[in-house]
């Protein structure tokens, strides 16, 4: 592929992520992270279990957080509506940050492997967070 292709490809994708998502919150990196870690030890853990791999279930799974997606991708673009500096993305994202956290705990149980209790303090803070911005 041509290296202008490429740079279109790239730069399109960029400007559709912009438009979504405006300025790209930290916040929003380590939900992909997390949404990326949750899927993995789901699958990690469905091996585990022998319950084998199913695609109705994964592909549910990455509907569901491509689905997230677009919540916060309104939440965006109603914070772009009312000007509010993107509190309500933040808290989208808060919210669905720390069910992912829960989910990526559950997975690590079923695996049986430990968390650190600083994750488990993290996790605490983020749903604290979450409540907060939601009040």
């Amino acid at each position: 592929m041509p290296l202008a292709w490429v740079c279109s490809i790239a730069g399109t994708f960029g400007y559709v992520a912009a438009f979504a998502f405006g300025a790209w919150p930290q916040s929003l990196t380590v939900l992909l992270i997390a949404m990326g870690i949750d899927y993995l030890t789901g699958i990690a853990a469905s091996l585990k279990e022998k319950k084998g791999l199913n695609s109705n279930v994964g592909a549910w799974g990455l509907t569901r957080k491509g689905l997230t997606l677009l919540i916060i991708l309104l939440a965006h673009q109603i914070d772009e509506l009312l000007q509010t500096n993107d509190t309500t993305m933040a808290a989208a994202i808060y919210f669905y940050l720390a069910n992912e956290m829960i989910s990526i705990t559950e997975n690590y149980g079923r695996l049986g492997l430990p968390l650190p209790g600083k994750v488990r303090r993290i996790i605490e803070v983020l749903k604290d967070k979450d409540n907060t911005k939601g009040k």
